[in-house]
């Protein structure tokens, strides 16, 4: 996750702002899964804490790990903000190779929009060792971009074309493990059992919220950071399509993509 804290560094805010949280009833559906009604929780790659509030009132426990010190800040006032309650949420700064977690201290394990940075040989043995026997790895992310209209989704995969090629073409692309979590689940051979689920949620977002949702990618980051312009990049022709149509906040459809494996 060494690259991911580059990338990400310098706008938790923003990110933490622009990008969607995870369907609501994706807690209750893991706890099922993990046959515990108050599971022990780690949240690996927890980033601004997106994935980690929404145990609130869930979880017994949820120790969210995280290797940026700027995400780690955000989540951290997230967490000094919560009410009391029956969870307790700890942050502490590790990552998904090396948790610094007791062994066998974890009921469901979640990396959300993080596993393909993981290296997974190091990775998936670390996680096994925090989780329970019966315990549950959910490995999930929503496919990009969401769903607002035709005229804006179309923009967004113009955006996301020119973005792609001009990283690849100024040698910017890390090298990351894909997003097939669950053929890595089955493959590493220390689940026995790996399915997958979809899962839908609505949020609501105007113009604004689009300029920084495509700011909060790393590619824009490392580009801008490279000096490559917004022009260049497909943020500004984005952005005109969506101050265009997008003059009130409107329904944002997201469809989750949640892999699954159990100890």
């Amino acid at each position: 996750m060494i690259d991911s804290v580059s990338r990400f560094a310098g706008f938790a805010d923003q990110y933490d702002t622009a990008r969607p949280a995870p369907p609501a009833d994706l807690p209750a559906f893991l706890a099922d899964w993990s046959g515990r009604s108050t599971p022990d929780v780690v949240d690996i790659g927890a980033g601004s804490g997106l994935s980690t509030m929404i145990w609130a009132g869930t979880a017994r426990q949820v120790i969210a790990v995280e290797p940026g010190a700027g995400m780690r800040a955000v989540l951290s006032r997230k967490v000094a903000r919560q009410a009391a309650g029956p969870t307790r949420f700890t942050v502490t700064d590790g990552t998904a190779e090396a948790t610094g977690l007791e062994r066998e201290s974890a009921d469901i394990v979640t990396a959300s929009t993080a596993m393909h940075w993981f290296d997974h040989g190091q990775a998936l043995p670390e996680i096994v060792r925090v989780l329970r026997p019966g315990g549950v790895l959910a490995a999930f992310g929503p496919a990009w971009p969401p769903r607002i209209d035709p005229e804006i989704d179309a923009a967004f995969e113009v955006f996301e074309e020119r973005m792609t090629r001009l990283e690849a073409d100024r040698g910017l692309r890390p090298a990351d493990s894909g997003d097939e979590h669950a053929a890595s689940m089955r493959g590493s051979g220390l689940f026995w059992h790996v399915d997958e689920v979809g899962m839908h949620s609505r949020e609501e977002g105007d113009a604004a919220r689009v300029l920084g949702l495509v700011r909060s990618r790393g590619g824009v980051a490392a580009l801008l950071a490279a000096g490559a312009t917004e022009q260049e990049i497909g943020v500004t022709d984005l952005a005109e399509v969506a101050a265009r149509r997008l003059t009130a906040p409107r329904p944002w459809w997201w469809t989750f993509r949640v892999s699954l494996g159990v100890r």
